[in-house]
């Protein structure tokens, strides 16, 4: 534990807890409610007693359809799915279940916060592989990386916190890198629904890799707790071995709700987050110069200056709130800007940002 610190992202939410009605700019959670025929579907399975145990990989009914929905989008041949408490569950189940001491994660930088310290919990050492200024995924910086320790390569599109989408000849390449090297490919998709611009999933080049996604970000579930993993038969076991001893089962309404969520039309939001992106995108591009994302809801920011830390801390005098740099990467350089707010907040906040880039 004296090897991971407190998560920069809950030290601003602490901050923010301080303001009375700060401009928030930084927490990665839809602004849109759940969808009320998945709160109606949630519902009536608490009324109709769906509230004990299921069984530990997750209620068959959800699981068989998220395997059909897996080989109608890849080809699969009968996937091993199970229900994960979350995304963020089935990322330290992975990593429990393949990792030894001493073993190497490789790490796109920018990346994900639990990216770097779940490996450290098992004594596992993550590798992170330089991406700026562009965060593009370069195949010979992934390769020259690789060790004889090497065992899993992490592949994040859309992105947190760039937002950037690969491209298919990135996500191929990463593929061939995972094979030739017989590393464990986890595609960490959690964003796959929110894209504006075509998705590339590691599934359609592979399917001997770890495939993760989940319901918090595309349905606002965030606080329902529920993912789901598809990958290697003994793989799936494993992790399922392991979520008997920590997790038990994802919570049991939540995956009856997720039936009706797989049906939901969820086209509206993705094209409202589009134009909020553009909207920040254009709003700042005059006096930053930005990589314009292509899903989730984030842009990654150079701070004027170059401090990043030090600019948040000014944000929040202007009662914003955004997240340093330091928090995703090894580097201070960039901000994290969610977009998942009202137009009105975002207004504030692109103004509030211009201006202090016109200060300094």
């Amino acid at each position: 534990m004296a090897k991971l610190d407190v998560s920069g992202i809950r030290k601003v939410f602490e901050l923010g807890a301080k303001l009375a009605d700060p401009i928030d700019l930084s927490i990665g959670q839809p602004d849109f409610p759940v969808p009320e025929q998945v709160k109606s579907a949630a519902i009536e399975a608490i009324r109709a007693d769906r509230n004990g145990y299921t069984v530990t990989q997750g209620i068959a009914e959800l699981r068989s359809t998220l395997a059909e929905r897996l080989s109608g989008e890849f080809g699969w041949n009968e996937p091993s799915v199970m229900i994960s408490s979350g995304v963020s569950g089935a990322l330290l189940l992975a990593f429990m279940a393949t990792l030894n001491p001493g073993d190497e994660v490789l790490i796109p930088d920018p990346y994900f916060v639990m990216y770097q310290h779940l490996p450290r919990l098992i004594g596992a050492v993550p590798v992170t592989i330089d991406t700026y200024p562009d965060f593009r995924l370069d195949p010979d910086r992934i390769e020259s990386a690789i060790t004889s320790r090497t065992k899993i390569l992490i592949l994040c599109s859309p992105s947190n916190p760039t937002g950037v989408v690969a491209s298919a000849q990135e996500v191929d390449a990463v593929c061939q890198l995972a094979r030739k090297h017989n590393l464990l490919l986890i595609s960490d998709e959690i964003y796959d629904l929110f894209c504006y611009e075509p998705h590339v999933s590691a599934g359609r080049y592979s399917d001997d890799l770890l495939l993760l996604r989940g319901f918090s970000k595309s349905y606002a579930m965030t606080g329902w707790r529920m993912g789901y993993a598809a990958g290697p038969k003994q793989l799936i076991e494993e992790m399922n071995k392991l979520q008997q001893y920590t997790f038990v089962c994802a919570p049991s309404m939540v995956q009856w709700a997720g039936l009706t969520a797989l049906e939901v039309d969820m086209s509206a939001e993705i094209a409202d987050y589009r134009r909020k992106r553009d909207m920040v995108y254009s709003g700042l591009m005059g006096r930053y110069e930005l990589v314009k994302s292509g899903g989730a809801f984030y842009l990654f920011v150079p701070a004027p200056g170059g401090d990043a830390t030090a600019f948040c801390q000014h944000a929040v005098e202007n009662n914003l709130l955004i997240i340093p740099g330091s928090v995703f990467s090894g580097r201070d350089t960039h901000f994290r800007i969610s977009y998942a707010t009202s137009d009105a907040k975002l207004k504030e906040g692109i103004n509030i940002l211009n201006q202090m880039a016109e200060r300094i």
